[in-house]
């Protein structure tokens, strides 16, 4: 019976690599990059690829990828690559390497598939104003080098994980939460953690160190089906230094409601990930 069961354990996975291996060597690269986009298009986006072409052992690569939305391009990669890797395979488990370029920076993740899969990415060196979302989506103009980490593995309730964020030399401009405009302001130093437990994502901390301005966010989210419809319960606290507050006194007098005292302002932030309000 043990040895039924380590055959099953082996062969599943060497199956699904055999499966994969015979598709990358026998189906065309348009094929594949044309069920890529389908699959894309299905979900609402867009994807563009230029030199879209198989990788050998067992993956794909792409010259330039960009993912987009029907406001406009979301995220662009250079140099982007799909493979599976064959080591995990040892031990029973299909895990899949993804990797690419934003501008001068890099990402990198693993995907383990199966029953409960898991997911771990990296990014160091990476332009916010590399990533188009910024503006196409959130119409802003945001600056800094990021460097984000991040895990997750699936399960029973929602799965865990947890994700860190650190921005240095941002700027941030133009933001909005719903119609309500937030001050323009430099900050030396972004920081963020934030864990996924049984579905719930709580920022564990998350503090933007400015020039004049000292700004904290807090709360969770139920995370739903789809992600974006999952409704926030955070809180905004912002405590600028007089002059600050001068320069910028249009907006906070449209935030004086909010003012909790002297120098410093409390506000929640409600409605979904996907369209949060005041």
């Amino acid at each position: 019976m043990k040895r039924r069961t380590l055959y099953l354990a082996c062969g599943i996975p060497v199956a699904i690599a055999c499966f994969l291996f015979l598709t990358i060597l026998f189906v065309p690269s348009r094929s594949v990059e044309g069920l890529l986009t389908r699959i894309c298009a299905n979900a609402g986006y867009t994807l563009r690829c230029t030199g879209f072409g198989k990788s050998l052992p067992v993956g794909f690569s792409a010259r330039t990828l960009e993912l987009g939305s029907e406001k406009g391009a979301l995220l662009q990669l250079r140099d982007a690559k799909v493979r599976l890797e064959l080591l995990p395979l040892l031990t029973g488990k299909v895990a899949v390497a993804c990797s690419g370029g934003i501008g001068a920076g890099e990402v990198k993740g693993e995907v383990t598939l199966g029953k409960n899969p898991d997911w771990d990415l990296n990014c160091r060196g990476v332009r916010l104003e590399e990533i188009p979302f910024f503006k196409s989506v959130a119409e802003a103009n945001v600056k800094g080098e990021m460097r984000l980490t991040g895990k997750f593995a699936s399960g029973k309730g929602g799965g865990h994980g947890e994700m860190q964020l650190e921005v240095k030399g941002a700027e941030i401009a133009g933001v909005k939460v719903g119609t309500m405009p937030l001050p323009d302001a430099a900050y030396r130093e972004v920081r963020g953690a934030l864990s996924i437990d049984k579905g719930r994502a709580a920022l564990k901390s998350f503090t933007l160190n400015g020039d004049g301005i000292y700004v904290r966010i807090s709360g969770d989210t139920q995370l739903g089906k789809p992600v974006g419809a999952s409704p926030l319960n955070l809180t905004m606290e912002m405590m600028p230094k007089p002059s600050f507050l001068e320069r910028q006194k249009f907006v906070f007098l449209l935030l004086t409601k909010y003012q909790s005292s002297p120098g410093a302002f409390r506000i929640p932030i409600r409605g979904t990930l996907a369209h949060p309000s005041i």
